[in-house]
């Protein structure tokens, strides 16, 4: 998998090659759960966080919610973990 990597390249360029590489393999990130026992805590969180911007966050459906606000969630979550 890292057959790119040069001793000559600097750790920027090998890391790019790495990614490079993840890419095409088809490695990218897909968003999935790693630990499906997690999903629940991370539901609780979406849920919780929801609630302290103030967002009617309600369980189902929520494709009525504007992007704008469904981002906010989003963003408060990566920013935690």
């Amino acid at each position: 998998m890292y057959s790119n990597i040069n001793a000559n390249q600097t750790p920027m360029q090998q890391q790019q090659n790495q990614f490079q590489q993840g890419s095409a393999s088809g490695n990218s990130n897909q968003n999935r759960i790693e630990v499906p026992e997690a999903r629940q805590a991370l539901d609780n969180m979406k849920y919780e966080i929801a609630g302290e911007l103030g967002i009617n966050l309600k369980k189902g459906y929520n494709g009525d919610l504007p992007s704008r606000q469904a981002g906010y969630i989003g963003g408060y979550m990566v920013n935690l973990l």
